[in-house]
Parts: structure tokens; sequence; C-alpha cells
């Protein structure tokens, strides 16, 4: 009897829930790497999944900017009508572009862009997702490659480029070249707006990257100041040395706080650039 009851009970329980798809991505550990204009920033990115297309439940592997650009390209190429995250800017200038501060903002700014890519719906099935996220250095550089240039074409594509020119430069000779197609009015009003749209985002970015930099600032000076204070009041009586100690714990709170809304106000700016 009781084993019947428990058979019962057993066949109404209800089932586990199936496990719920993830695909989690972590940027972190940069490191400078050569000299130079010869010198980069690697960074160690973390994936965490239980996709089944993918190698394991997690995979830890090397990359650097230009890999990260080419993942952008390449997914900007592939789903046309799809928004694809934006990058941080590129600084050419060395000694901003190796300052801890820029590297710092950087990381963080990768972190929020590989991870939009990872939770949208359709972006995250991408072959070249998966091919970032799991292959060596040494296949990343060699994709990276055989990227498409004049320098990078095969032969046959750079015969067939050389007879165009020449072909285009007889009809020009010849008076044979074909007048211009009439630009469609409506595409060219809508193309002008697209380039003032972006020009007109791209300032405001660089401006919310002027005024996180300030924030981040304001929270290092708190941070510095409120351990002045405590300093200060170890050597001070114990009422003024009291009043010191909370004033530099307050400072330091404060400072806290001002780092995490830097951390979420760049979040938003990718979110919304």
């Amino acid at each position: 009897m009781e084993q019947q009851r428990s058979t019962s009970e057993s066949s109404q329980s209800p089932r586990s829930p199936p496990s719920q798809r993830y695909l989690s991505v972590s940027v972190s550990d940069p490191v400078k790497l050569g000299n130079g204009v010869q010198g980069y920033i690697s960074y160690r990115v973390i994936t965490k999944t239980n996709f089944p297309e993918y190698q394991g439940s997690e995979k830890i592997v090397i990359r650097r900017y230009s890999d990260f650009v080419w993942l952008r390209d390449r997914l900007f190429d592939k789903y046309k009508g799809i928004f694809v995250p934006p990058l941080p800017e590129k600084s050419a200038v060395e000694k901003f572009r190796f300052s801890a501060e820029f590297i710092e903002t950087r990381r963080q700014a990768l972190d929020v862009f590989v991870n939009r890519i990872a939770s949208h719906n359709e972006l995250q099935q991408s072959e070249d997702l998966r091919t970032f996220l799991q292959a060596d250095e040494e296949s990343m550089e060699r994709l990276r490659s055989q990227e498409t240039g004049i320098f990078k074409k095969k032969p046959a594509d750079l015969m067939q480029m050389f007879k165009d020119v020449q072909s285009k430069v007889s009809d020009v000779v010849l008076g044979k070249e074909k007048p211009l197609e009439e630009s469609n009015p409506e595409y060219e009003k809508l193309k002008h707006y697209v380039f003032e749209l972006e020009n007109h985002l791209t300032e405001a970015q660089k401006h919310a990257y002027r005024l996180l930099k300030r924030h981040r600032e304001l929270g290092q000076s708190l941070s510095g100041f409120g351990k002045a204070s405590k300093l200060l009041g170890a050597c001070e009586g114990q009422a003024l040395g009291k009043a010191f100690d909370e004033l530099g714990a307050k400072s330091e709170t404060l400072s806290i706080k001002l780092q995490k809304e830097v951390g979420c106000l760049l979040s938003l700016s990718l979110f919304l650039w």
C-alpha cells in the first residue's frame, strides 16, 4: 500500500523545468603587449554557456581590440537591418591609449559591447560570434588577415580590378562613358539625414565620455579626501577625531556610489549609441 502511494505521489509530482539557455561573457585582465606603435592591449574573454553548439560550458581566450572590430564588421555585413552595438573609440595617441583610466574605460565598454551581442536573439546565433569566443589567437589573426583589401585580394581579383579600370579609362578617352543615372531624391534625402544623425550622435557620445571622465575623477578625489580625513581624525582628540572619521567614511561611501554610477552611465551610453 505504501509503495502504491509513493508511486502515485511521484507520478503526480511536477517535472523539473528544463534548464534555461544562457550565454554570459566577461572581458577582464587587460595587459599591455609590445612597445611604441606596435604596442596593444590584450583582454581575457571568458564565456560561460549551455548552448550545445559551443565547445564546453566555459572557454577562456585572449583578444585584442582589432578582434572586436573584426566581430563588429562581420556582424554588420551579415545582419543588415539589425542594429549592431558600437565599439568604444580607438585612441591614436599613445600616452592616452595606454593610460590606466583609458584602458579600464575601454575594457568596460568592450564588456558591454560583447554582452549586448550575446543577449540578442539573432546575433547570439552568429557563427562569427562563436568563432570570436572560442578560436585560438593564431586562428583569429589568420581570420583578420583574410579581410578584403587591395593588398589581400586574390591574383584573379586584382587582374579583374585592373581590367575594369582599363575599360573605364578607355571609355573616357573615346567618349563612350555612360552618363551617371540621376539619383533618387528620396534616397538622397534619407542619406543626408543618416549622415547628419551619425555626426550628431558621434558628437554627443564624445561629450558623454567627457562627463563620465569628470564623474570618475570626482569619485577618486572623494576617495582620497575620505582617507585623508580619517588619518587626520586619528591625530586629533576624541570629539574632533570622531567628526573627521565620520566625514572620511561618508566621503568614501559617496565615492563608491559615484564609481557605480559611472559604470551604469557607461552601459547606458553604449546602449543608446
